[in-house]
């Protein structure tokens, strides 16, 4: 049975293009990687209220492709803390720009850290239960 689809606003949505595709309209891993990383990050840094680097990537599968013309959703989520690190679980989605649609395309686990001006560690906030 397929994963259903997030109901929560994504952190990153995009338009793939040309330029993000091989010769044969198949987006690139890298960049989808890299949206990941972008939305995972935007967490991190909401989170710990500062700058926050990307340390791991956790568990990178790719399900299915992604074309030219997809809308691509990321949706990230922060999942734990520690003393100075985050980890985010970041899943990705594509929609053709005709359809509704939607199928998992990635997912993995990001892994920050908190650094301060002087790229140091810095600690973080607790994560705060859910409702």
């Amino acid at each position: 049975m397929p994963d259903a689809a997030p109901t929560a606003a994504p952190t990153i949505r995009v338009t793939t293009m040309p330029a993000d595709a091989n010769p044969y309209g198949d987006i690139f891993g890298g960049w989808l990687m890299s949206q990941m990383d972008m939305a995972a990050g935007l967490v991190a840094a909401r989170h710990s209220a500062g700058r926050a680097v990307t340390i791991a990537v956790e568990g990178m599968q790719f399900h299915r492709p992604v074309f030219v013309g997809d809308e691509v959703s990321v949706f990230a989520t922060l999942v734990k803390v520690g003393n100075t690190s985050m980890a985010i679980d970041v899943e990705t989605w594509r929609r053709d720009r005709h359809g509704e649609a939607m199928n998992k395309v990635t997912q993995a686990r990001f892994v920050f850290v908190a650094i301060d001006e002087q790229r140091h560690p810095r600690k973080v906030p607790p994560m705060v239960a859910a409702a």
